[in-house]
């Protein structure tokens, strides 16, 4: 993470606080409930709370499927179902022709495992094909990611 992210960056973001014992934390039981809104045809959506971009949404997602739901359900509410809720759904959250997509690739199926969410390959932004790994640009023109100011600074 520390190509993407400055150190103290990333220190703020993924520090737990405060910490919670198990019996305290009461995701699990949001997640259940969240499971039985989506059977019983409601909508929920996945939020990232601007904690850790990226990474962050990825941990929501598993929380929320935690609860017991299905990971197809848990697939919709990261995508259709956010789209829905903005107003946004002719344009975004499914793949179909004529709507905005950037795209992520996976090496894992997130249907056999919703931690399979974090196994991106590729990604497609702005209809440009990056490498996952590196940022670097593939495709139309292969381009490496410029250096960037916290690559040589030391952590504070």
């Amino acid at each position: 993470m520390r190509r993407f992210f400055p150190h103290e960056e990333l220190d703020k973001l993924t520090r737990r606080r405060p910490w919670f014992h198990e019996d305290e934390h009461v995701f699990r039981l949001h997640a259940a409930q969240a499971k039985k809104i989506v059977e019983a045809g409601g909508k929920v959506c996945i939020g990232g709370h601007g904690q850790f971009q990226g990474l962050g949404y990825h941990w929501e997602l598993w929380s929320v499927q935690s609860g017991g739901m299905s990971n197809m359900d848990a697939l919709r509410c990261a995508t259709i179902f956010g789209a829905q809720a903005l107003g946004f759904e002719k344009d975004l959250g499914s793949i179909t022709a004529g709507k905005l997509a950037d795209l992520l690739v996976l090496d894992h199926n997130p249907l056999e495992n919703i931690r399979n969410t974090n196994s991106i390959r590729y990604l497609v932004k702005n209809g440009l094909l990056y490498n996952a790994e590196t940022l670097d640009q593939i495709w139309p023109v292969e381009k490496k990611l410029g250096p960037q100011y916290w690559w040589n600074q030391e952590p504070r």
